[in-house]
């Protein structure tokens, strides 16, 4: 009905991108793939690209611990880029409520949204187009969901807190589970090194083998729908098989259209980078939520690898190079307490130093994308030995290059192996317990900025916000 949001609905033909870059969806593989496979749907510049978002929060805060309400947000990316995440152009399309998490049987709350998305796609409906007075069928298609992991697995129906976590490796992993941590590792990342790299050939620095297998590949939605075929699920949505993956068959296949996109679920950034800076912060400095103690180190001896770290018959043992000491910790955290950011850059994080206990705490998702990538590489520039220095440097620079509003495919690829080498260095001088499954997924957020373009548009602070 407004002239300008017509305009902008049409950016995404009307601006080309003559120097290939990727800057909106509209660049990446998945929707380009999509538009050459509807051509139809393509030629008509009005009709819509969506996205669905969705994400539980607590209304009432700490007086009630077990509420929870799950907006469903719906993205047009049509938009242009200075447009596209603004909250004025995000669709509010419905609420779940509940005391509870919906888990499996959130597709019973999504069935009316699913169904109107099925008629925007077959049928259309009338719109009126103000700036060139005329009404048209405008349709609509459903690119992506974008969400947190936990959200991942209650949109997409696979299970995510078991050894086969990892949506995008699918089964193509040996789940690998630390008997005295009692916990899922997720190691193995020299499988994605050239099949002549001298990584995969050492077994002492490693897992205690030689890697003779082959990167991961992702799988299509027509495979997927195949796994999801053959097996059988009870009125209550459940698989039948308990240790089967599939929880559930999503309901967005009931899209006519779903099994074509290339990227079905995305990886979460936010939370995964929060997880990760979490992780190194916390073995860095020791602390009580470390992934280096005591069942770590017995964790190696189970293995048989590392002897050097194993911990003796009094449960002691020799501190990693990755940890610091007392004086270094007063160091770093000194920094920490002493940078000063640009009024609106970030929080206060001198707030969550404690000098007294060396120790921080407090950090929020955005705390941790400062922290990541702009101050964590100034802070242990002299306190840690050179080549652990380099390895965190390098996964700094892995987030913030990831992070660009531009990005150039070439440059990916770089970044791709880069990511591979700096996960591959961590397993040399860290234990297993460090690799969590949120530390794993970075190696498959390359590939998904190339489908789905920039991460700003698929991460969930727009939507947290």
């Amino acid at each position: 009905m407004s002239p300008k949001t017509e305009k902008s609905m049409r950016w995404h033909i009307l601006n080309n991108n003559p120097d290939g870059l990727l800057r909106h969806p509209r660049d990446g593989k998945a929707w380009k793939s999509f538009d050459q496979l509807h051509s139809e749907f393509a030629l008509e510049p009005r009709n819509v690209h969506l996205g669905l978002a969705i994400d539980g929060f607590n209304p009432y805060r700490t007086m009630n611990n077990s509420h929870s309400i799950w907006p469903v947000i719906l993205i047009p990316y049509n938009r242009p880029p200075w447009e596209c995440m603004k909250q004025s152009s995000l669709i509010l399309s419905m609420i779940i409520p509940g005391k509870k998490m919906s888990g499996n049987k959130i597709d019973v709350y999504l069935q009316p949204l699913v169904k109107e998305l099925n008629e925007l796609w077959t049928e259309g409906v009338e719109t009126y187009d103000s700036f060139s007075n005329e009404v048209f069928v405008m349709r609509a298609s459903l690119m992506w969901t974008v969400s947190d992991f936990p959200g991942l697995c209650t949109l997409s129906g696979w299970n995510t807190y078991t050894g086969y976590a990892c949506p995008t490796c699918n089964y193509d992993v040996f789940p690998c589970r630390l008997r005295c941590s009692n916990k899922w590792c997720f190691m193995g990342h020299r499988r994605f090194l050239e099949r002549s790299h001298k990584f995969r050939l050492m077994k002492k620095q490693f897992d205690g083998t030689i890697e003779e297998r082959g990167a991961t590949k992702l799988l299509s939605g027509l495979e997927i729908l195949k796994q999801l075929d053959a097996i059988t699920f009870h009125s209550n949505l459940e698989s039948s098989s308990r240790g089967n993956q599939w929880r559930t068959k999503g309901i967005f296949f009931n899209l006519p259209y779903w099994k074509d996109n290339l990227l079905r679920h995305n990886l979460d950034v936010m939370h995964l980078e929060k997880n990760v800076c979490d992780n190194v912060l916390y073995t860095m400095l020791n602390d009580e939520k470390s992934k280096d103690h005591l069942q770590a180190r017995q964790d190696l001896k189970d293995m048989g690898t590392k002897e050097d770290l194993w911990p003796d018959e009094s449960g002691k043992y020799i501190p990693l190079l990755f940890t610091m000491t007392r004086e270094q910790r007063k160091i770093f955290l000194n920094t920490l307490k002493n940078v000063k950011m640009p009024n609106g850059y970030s929080s206060n994080i001198s707030c969550c130093v404690d000098d007294e206990n060396y120790r921080i705490f407090g950090l929020k998702s955005h705390d941790s994308h400062i922290l990541m990538q702009h101050l964590l590489p100034i802070a242990i520039r002299n306190v840690l030995p050179h080549h652990v220095t380099t390895v965190l440097v390098e996964f700094s620079s892995f987030f913030k290059e990831l992070c660009c509003k531009r990005l150039n495919i070439s440059d990916l690829d770089k970044l791709q192996h880069q990511i591979v080498l700096t996960l591959c260095h961590l397993e040399i001088l860290l234990p297993p317990s460090f690799f969590t499954v949120m530390v794993h997924l970075t190696c498959h957020l390359v590939e998904e900025v190339k489908l789905g373009g920039p991460v700003y548009y698929h991460w969930m602070y727009p939507i947290e916000r």
